[in-house]
């Protein structure tokens, strides 16, 4: 089974709690307007890769403490994130999903594959991205709409990682510069 892939980054802190293995994955459409990813949207991007692969090579990564899976959408590619998202908790490793879709939108699909994946996920940070209203409080989240479930006991909502202030990452590999995080409302484009 394979996964279309549009971005992964080996060890973030600006994606989830603690140090991550982030996943980006290709295609979305629900296209929500000022993504921060449209380049994302198209499902014909990105790279093709195994699922179990890719599960086995998260789920031995040194020094991190879970995976992050981000979009494009990761519930329009259930089945096959459902195989890496296992594989990457049966190590003892916690999984971190961010969705367009509600947490209510996706029980009420009752479609195998998308309950196979809620069943891997200890926080979904849930909700369709609103330029207009963004989020200036609470850390992971775009927009004040989005909320973060915390679905199993992993993680408590009074671990103090939720709530410190979110952060930005620049790297420069192979000649190619990758941006990853949310700054915060008072970081983001200040006039100099």
């Amino acid at each position: 089974m394979q996964l279309r892939v549009a971005q992964l980054v080996p060890d973030t802190e600006a994606e989830g709690p603690g140090h991550r293995f982030a996943l980006w994955v290709q295609g979305c459409t629900l296209r929500c307007a000022g993504c921060c990813n449209p380049e994302m949207f198209a499902d014909d991007r990105g790279a093709l890769l195994e699922a179990e692969e890719l599960g086995e090579r998260i789920a031995t990564a040194p020094g991190i403490e879970g995976l992050s899976v981000l979009g494009g959408e990761p519930f329009q590619q259930a089945a096959a994130l459902a195989v890496v998202c296992r594989a990457v908790r049966k190590s003892g490793r916690s999984v971190m999903v961010y969705s367009g879709y509600t947490y209510a939108e996706l029980e009420a699909q009752r479609a195998p594959e998308v309950d196979a994946l809620l069943a891997t996920v200890d926080v979904l940070a849930d909700g369709r991205f609103e330029k207009d209203n963004p989020e200036h409080r609470r850390r992971w989240l775009g927009s004040a709409n989005q909320q973060l479930h915390f679905i199993t006991d992993f993680y408590s909502p009074e671990d103090p990682r939720f709530l410190m202030p979110n952060t930005v990452e620049l790297r420069y590999v192979d000649g190619q510069l990758t941006i990853n995080g949310w700054p915060s409302t008072a970081d983001a484009f200040r006039p100099r």
